[in-house]
């Protein structure tokens, strides 16, 4: 899932993530839980941050028993963190230039981005696009 506040995306790094490597966020649905409310959920727990307007963009099968990646953008109602490290080794927020050159590999660009097969990738690569 994707935050996105003042036309800048909030991407985390997990541990086991390789040095540099920042993603999209990602949680669980809940028994009983909109993929909306899970979205907003998730983001405050992680990062400490409220979001709004939760937009479906993409989906990918996951290799585990009745598992699916939903990917979604959501708007973040301020820029302030509140981030839980134990879910997250740090989160900050990414200009598009910043996207642009991790997404083309240049060199010294401001993160690693997630492999190519991955949904964060294809979430990525749209809202660059969009």
């Amino acid at each position: 899932m994707l935050a996105e506040y003042d036309s800048r995306l909030l991407l985390g790094r997990q541990p086991q993530y390789p040095p540099g490597r920042y993603s999209a966020l990602a949680g669980f649905v809940e028994v009983g839980e909109t993929i909306e409310a899970a979205v907003a959920r998730e983001f405050q727990e992680e990062a400490g941050i409220a979001v709004r307007n939760v937009r479906y963009l993409a989906s990918q099968p996951w290799p585990f028993p009745s598992s699916l990646m939903i990917g979604c953008h959501a708007e973040a109602l301020d820029d302030a963190l509140t981030i839980d490290t134990t879910e997250l080794d740090d989160a900050r927020w990414f200009t598009r230039a910043e996207v642009a050159a991790a997404l083309s590999n240049e060199p010294g660009a401001a993160f690693i981005p997630p492999p190519p097969f991955a949904i964060a990738r294809t979430l990525l690569e749209q809202w660059l696009n969009a």
